[in-house]
């Protein structure tokens, strides 16, 4: 009698991965974690992770180095702006600074809307650049996902940069694009040249690290080779930088 065929047994499924081990994936092993995306597309933890980070920040400069100062130096940073303050008499320069400074504050403690804001509107490039240009199988919640997850390299800096300023930042020095030297950008005095420091800024060694992990998400949630991936996330990217460090500097 002949022997029974024998079958290949089925490879065994990933066990699913809690929010925390992704959050921990997303440094040590990003693969798994956008892998298991493709089962649930969650992206709530990583974005109320950002959120917090980003009030802690915030709170921190608002108690070490305060938004006049804030305001100060980002008006410093654009010599249009110092002119046009300059300019106006003594008791209409102090209400132009009390306005900035109060919108400066209420922008940096409203900065989680900003997130959302942003977040999505990469996810929503992304996703259109993948599915129509490299005929990439994903949805939208999915690439939300990845973009959420993949920005969380960016925590690293934020908690760098409140560290920083607990510790006694210099207040002259200090701006929100770049309290803390992971970048060109850092060494550079912006009302030299706007289109150099921002450009400058841009070439964050975070920011690189976010780009390389969202390029392994989208190749691994949209099955497109790693290469392409990269090649499209770093893309977009370099036009971002080039185009706000072009327009920042008709306004400097």
């Amino acid at each position: 009698m002949a022997a029974a065929p024998v079958l290949p047994s089925p490879t065994p499924e990933a066990a699913p991965l809690s929010e925390m081990a992704r959050i921990v994936d997303v440094f040590i092993a990003p693969s798994k974690i956008f892998t298991d995306l493709r089962r649930n597309a969650s992206w709530w933890a990583p974005f109320l992770l950002l959120c917090l980070m980003s009030e802690v920040f915030v709170y921190t400069v608002d108690q070490k180095i305060g938004f006049r100062k804030v305001a100060e130096n980002q008006i410093q940073a654009s010599p249009k702006a110092a002119e046009r303050i300059e300019q106006l008499p003594a008791p209409q320069r102090e209400q132009a600074m009390q306005r900035q400074t109060t919108f400066f504050r209420n922008f940096s403690y409203s900065y989680p809307v900003v997130i959302l804001i942003w977040n999505v509107l990469v996810a929503a490039i992304l996703f259109a650049t993948f599915k129509f240009a490299a005929s990439a199988e994903i949805k939208f919640k999915t690439a939300l996902a990845v973009v959420m997850y993949a920005s969380l390299p960016l925590l690293v800096k934020t908690i760098l940069a409140t560290i920083s300023v607990a510790v006694g930042a210099s207040a002259d020095s200090f701006t929100f694009q770049n309290p803390v030297a992971t970048n060109p950008g850092y060494f550079l005095n912006p009302a030299d040249s706007h289109f150099l420091y921002s450009f400058a800024t841009a070439m964050d060694i975070f920011m690189f690290w976010t780009l390389v992990v969202t390029a392994i998400g989208f190749s691994c949630v949209s099955k497109v080779k790693r290469s392409t991936a990269l090649a499209i996330v770093i893309g977009w990217y370099l036009v971002f930088a080039l185009t706000s460090a072009g327009l920042g500097s008709l306004f400097s």
